[in-house]
């Protein structure tokens, strides 16, 4: 099998969408030899700032020596981002290996039961990290928790950034039922950290904690402590998911130790690309890259805007998928721009960039919003300007950094991020 091939088998699984349950990828991994048994975890879920706070998490236990295994989604450019030990994506010839060991399983369940691409993948990280013999691996959730595919690992904590409106269709449409499925990922006896303040939602993941014996530290309710911030990761919400890192290095002091030179050192080298990132345009003037997907997201972008680029009104590439909340979103970030250039999403659920443009030019007619057939020709059209930003999706952010030259263009594998609804919802 090829490289090409087994992406390609990647792509296939998507036929058979998502699915909300632990069963299958449980019954999988255990044919798999059950490797989340020979590993340590910290789980992590949450609306925003769950890759955030796993890349900081990250940073600072491999600044301590160890070996660190990252799983995130979704990816943006290469899927192998998703896959990570000491930052290094695994590597082609080590998917390839993967996917030809679990194909045979996958034969094993029934073919009206077929396994879906995170289940599968979900499984393929848990035998990688596992042969690379990391001392912990950092686990971020898929979609929601409680049902998510990655909850089939006992962590040594469970950390849930926040609660926000966003997947109302899967999750639920209230903060109390999303935080009900984010706060599934607490397993008995393992202590809880959150940086989840909202009464309505706290009141769920207290409870739940509650439940389960389970220690609980608020982020919200300890001191704010010298946070030394990386300058790659901009805005005043990372010193949130900063404070929610550190409180969790602390609450597993005793299982494994950082000094606080070493924390230092860890948060001062993070890196986590397409989340307020700033490229310098050659000739001069710079682009600003954030995935900014749903109200929460776009209120950040809003409070950086406003704070750390105030004196700067940029011109605004924004596109969107249409299960999204955007006409709220376009509302929030229209009066900050003076220009806005609309584009569609490479994905089958992209909101369409003309309607896109029309809510814009309702909202802040003067900005003239208009709308391009693609991200390469609205880039083309800004090319002069000193200040753009381009916001949206991830999906959008991971194609600016491949229009850019800034990541490999030779394999379109961003559309392995597309997910179908879920076949079971329990």
């Amino acid at each position: 099998m090829s490289y090409a091939e087994a992406i390609q088998f990647l792509y296939d699984l998507q036929l058979f969408g998502t699915h909300f349950g632990l069963e299958r990828v449980q019954k999988l991994a255990g044919l798999a030899g059950n490797p989340q048994h020979k590993l340590r975890f910290i789980h992590v879920a949450g609306t925003n700032g769950k890759g955030s706070t796993c890349a900081m998490l990250e940073s600072l236990y491999r600044a301590a020596g160890l070996r660190v295994g990252l799983f995130t989604s979704p990816h943006l450019v290469s899927f192998r981002e998703r896959i990570q030990v000491n930052r290094h994506l695994i590597p082609e010839r080590d998917l390839v290996r993967l996917v030809e060991e679990i194909q045979p399983l996958l034969k094993l369940f029934p073919a009206d039961n077929h396994l879906t691409l995170f289940e599968v993948v979900t499984v393929l990280a848990l035998k990688y990290f596992a042969e690379q013999k990391c001392d912990l691996v950092i686990w971020e959730t898929g979609l929601g928790g409680r049902l998510d595919a990655t909850n089939i690992v006992t962590p040594l904590a469970s950390v849930i950034t926040n609660i926000a409106f966003d997947h109302q269709q899967l999750l639920g449409d209230t903060l109390a039922k999303i935080a009900t499925e984010k706060a599934g990922i607490i397993k008995h006896g393992v202590p809880v950290i959150t940086a989840e303040d909202k009464p309505e939602a706290l009141a769920v993941i207290q409870q739940t904690a509650l439940n389960n014996n389970s220690s609980l530290t608020l982020v919200s309710q300890l001191p704010t402590p010298n946070i030394q911030l990386p300058i790659s990761l901009l805005g005043e919400h990372q010193k949130n998911n900063a404070a929610l890192a550190l409180a969790t290095v602390e609450v597993l002091q005793p299982l494994i130790p950082i000094s606080a030179e070493i924390i230092n050192s860890g948060l001062a080298t993070v890196n986590w690309p397409g989340r307020l990132q700033v490229i310098n345009k050659p000739g001069g003037g710079k682009i600003l890259l954030d995935g900014a997907h749903n109200i929460a997201g776009a209120e950040t972008l809003r409070a950086a805007l406003e704070k750390q680029f105030a004196t700067d009104r940029p011109l605004l590439i924004f596109g969107t998928l249409a299960d999204k909340d955007w006409s709220d979103i376009c509302q929030m970030l229209a009066p900050l721009a003076a220009k806005i250039f609309t584009v569609p999403v490479a994905s089958g659920r992209t909101a369409d960039a003309r309607a896109l443009a029309e809510m814009f030019n309702s909202t802040h007619p003067a900005a003239q919003a208009r709308a391009f057939e693609n991200l390469a020709a609205a880039l083309n059209a800004s090319k002069d300007e000193l200040f753009v930003v381009i916001t949206g999706s991830l999906y959008l952010v991971g194609e600016a950094l491949e229009q850019l030259g800034l990541a490999p263009t030779d394999a379109n594998e961003r559309g392995l991020n597309e997910w179908l609804t879920p076949k079971t919802l329990l």
